[in-house]
């Protein structure tokens, strides 16, 4: 274990630190006034000391624990460099905890940008469900999916995705498919990607193939669908599926007046039968 750096300790070792977070805490009712982070990259990713420092600072940042003691370490398991950073959550001048709610969902957003940003194989737990086979959508996830923009790293990342993880065009038109894609002959004869709203994307620049490679695994060219035929298949196999949420809709709004139109009638009648 290597202590790489301690921030706004009187120490200058580890256990003399933690003795101070715990000498101050002594002054406050707070139970648990440290916060530890751990950040461990991917199998077989050589990642940077810089990088390290950059993902802590992003998420103390996000955290509220800007300028507190600090103290972070590594050490090496397997040739793998780790990072371990512990902050006091005492604010020494109020002398009061600092509070960290949805603490869990902002450091998964952190290490979500972190694996787009490095291009890393994403987690399933950090992938987008709505990039996925839009006839599995439901009407609410529909909704909310045309009101959100896609991450463009997020698209490049699950392009390569798939594209790594297939050795054939039929095993990649099948990941592309499940992830809500579809393979298609670009309008400058190069092999595209399209998704369920018309977006046209280069397999060149997603996958980082050359087109040499591109054609011997996906085979000719001529074979695919152009991009407006392949628009059109996909608008074909979502139309009854729009037909079924556009009559859901419908019918969720007319129980909603139907159940305010009871609560005005109900509320005219009250108002009949109380005494002037």
């Amino acid at each position: 274990m290597e202590l790489f750096d301690l921030r706004g300790f009187a120490a200058d070792d580890l256990p003399g630190a933690m003795q101070e977070c715990e000498a101050v805490a002594r002054g406050t009712r707070c139970q648990k006034h440290l916060f530890s982070l751990s950040l461990n990259p991917p199998d077989h990713e050589d990642v940077p000391v810089e990088a390290f420092e950059a993902a802590i600072a992003r998420a103390e940042s996000r955290l509220g624990l800007e300028n507190q003691p600090r103290a972070i370490v590594f050490h090496e398991k397997e040739g793998r460099r780790h990072a371990h950073a512990v902050w006091s959550r005492i604010d020494g001048e109020r002398m009061k905890a600092i509070e960290l709610p949805y603490y869990k969902t902002r450091l998964n957003e952190v290490s979500r940008e972190l694996y787009l940003e490095h291009g890393w194989r994403m987690p399933n737990g950090f992938k987008d469900k709505k990039t996925r086979d839009p006839l599995s959508f439901t009407l609410e996830e529909w909704q909310q999916t045309k009101r959100t923009k896609q991450d463009p790293r997020e698209v490049k990342s699950l392009i390569r995705e798939c594209w790594s993880g297939s050795d054939d065009r039929k095993a990649f038109e099948a990941a592309l498919r499940e992830n809500g894609y579809w393979l298609a002959r670009g309008d400058k004869r190069g092999f595209v990607a399209i998704d369920w709203r018309g977006e046209v994307y280069s397999l060149n620049r997603m996958t980082g193939a050359k087109t040499k490679e591109l054609k011997a695994r996906l085979g000719d060219l001529k074979e695919l669908l152009s991009t407006d035929m392949a628009k059109a298949q996909v608008a074909a196999q979502l139309t009854p599926k729009l037909k079924a949420w556009a009559k859901e809709e419908r019918d969720r709004c007319e129980k909603a007046n139907l159940a305010a139109k009871f609560q005005r009638d109900q509320m005219v009648q009250r108002q009949r039968n109380t005494p002037a």
